[in-house]
Order: C-alpha cells, then structure tokens, then sequence
C-alpha cells in the first residue's frame, strides 16, 4: 500500500513539473514526422528560450519523397524563431501555442516557410507537438 500512495505521489509530482515553455534558457527539441511541405520524411528541430515569450532555434527535415519537380531535394536545413504564447492565451503550463518563421536551405535554394505550433507535456520530459503551415510535421517534443 505505502509503494501505491508513493507511485501515485510520484506521478502527481511529475505532471505538475510539466512545462510547455518556462521562458529564457528553457530547451526543447522536436523529433517527428513531416508530412507535407516540401515532401514526407523526418522532421528534428532545437528551440532555446532568449526571454520569456521568444525562443530561437535550428532544424533539419529530411524528405523520402519530394512535394517539387526537382526530386534532389530531399535536404531542408534551417533557422527558425517563435513566439510562445502559452501563458499569454492562459493556457495550462503544460501547454504551448507558438506561432514562427523558418528560413534555410532546401539543398541549394532557399526556402522561407510560417507556422503554429502547439505543444503539450506528459510529464517533465517527454511530451507532443504538432505544427502547421508551409511545413506540416507531428511527433515526439522533449524538454531539457
């Protein structure tokens, strides 16, 4: 019984450490699926908070199959910025909305894309996003 109570403690005390965005140095990382855009494949990206409602990151997709004429470009690598607007909205902290911009290059070429996106944590470190726009990807978000 006193395994139970502390299980139970311990799971209580974990969701209520989640976080969606706790602002300046708070990093996360997106591991996914992306879905349409420039094609289907993976998706990974890093966000690092500057102040208490921007963060700055990078990231890279890699396609299977290419949306484009030219199917060389299977490589997207870029520089993204957001604005969190989780606790502006009101939002449970374990929520996220973020609107950004993404700017790099698709193989040679430079491609600009805008989204939102929305995360949300399970537990202290493990959590989902989802995001839509020129660029559409799902899957597994992390804190550090």
């Amino acid at each position: 019984m006193k395994k139970a109570i502390l299980l139970v403690i311990l799971c209580i005390s974990t969701i209520a450490l989640s976080q969606g965005f706790t602002g300046k140095n708070d990093m996360k990382v997106n591991i996914g699926l992306s879905g349409y855009g420039n094609g289907t494949g993976l998706t990974g990206t890093f966000d690092y908070g500057i102040s208490k409602l921007f963060s700055l990151g990078a990231g890279t997709e890699i396609y299977f199959d290419s949306d484009n004429d030219n199917s060389g470009n299977n490589l997207f690598v870029f520089g993204r910025a957001q604005l969190h607007l989780g606790e502006v909205l009101g939002m449970d902290e374990k929520m996220d909305v973020y609107p950004g911009v993404n700017l790099g290059l698709l193989n040679e070429e430079f491609d600009l894309g805008a989204y939102v996106g929305f995360r949300y944590f399970f537990n202290n470190r493990i959590g989902a996003f989802a995001e839509i726009g020129n660029h559409g990807s799902l899957g597994v978000g992390l804190n550090f």
